[in-house]
């Protein structure tokens, strides 16, 4: 991971932040298909889980799972653990915490006989309005290098929510 950096941030409100992390992933995934590079290499919430089917891992977040689902290609008795141990936690999503979640998966993987459920947040040190972001540094100068005009203009607005947090 050459010129990556990896950084905890936090917000006050997790919807403005979601909503203005989606505007410049969205700028960066345009940039990126015009010129490569993509400066953002992941972002992960204090509430995002990944599970394993047979595709690889796929990450959502809590509260997500009826949508998720529906593309987790794992057999019906499986799904069914899952969604019990899922509206289990989003009954208790007030005063859900990183600790409990770390336990419910934990619990999920045991329930389960094997390990499909990943929970990184836990690791990570991250809490509620918390979350861990990889910054391509080399791709941030790339793009900075090649870009003008209203691409210019698209990349500094994505940089600039960006500053609001790292």
């Amino acid at each position: 991971m050459a010129g990556t950096v990896s950084k905890i941030i936090q917000f006050r409100d997790e919807e403005e932040f979601l909503a203005d992390m989606d505007e410049a992933l969205e700028a960066f995934s345009y940039l990126a298909s015009k010129y490569g590079h993509n400066p953002v290499e992941g972002i992960l919430l204090w509430d995002y889980v990944g599970i394993q089917d047979e595709d690889g891992i796929k990450i959502f977040r809590i509260g997500e799972f009826p949508y998720v689902e529906g593309v987790l290609k794992l057999d019906l008795e499986t799904i069914r653990t899952l969604e019990r141990y899922f509206d289990e936690m989003e009954s208790r999503w007030d005063e859900l915490s990183v600790e409990e979640i770390n336990y419910f998966v934990e619990m999920m993987n045991e329930a389960l006989g094997r390990e499909l459920v990943y929970y990184e947040a836990y690791s990570l040190g991250l809490d509620r309005n918390t979350a861990y972001i990889i910054l391509n540094i080399a791709n941030i100068h790339y793009l900075e290098g090649v870009l003008d005009g209203s691409d210019r203009e698209v990349f500094e607005r994505a940089v600039e929510i960006l500053l609001q947090y790292v």
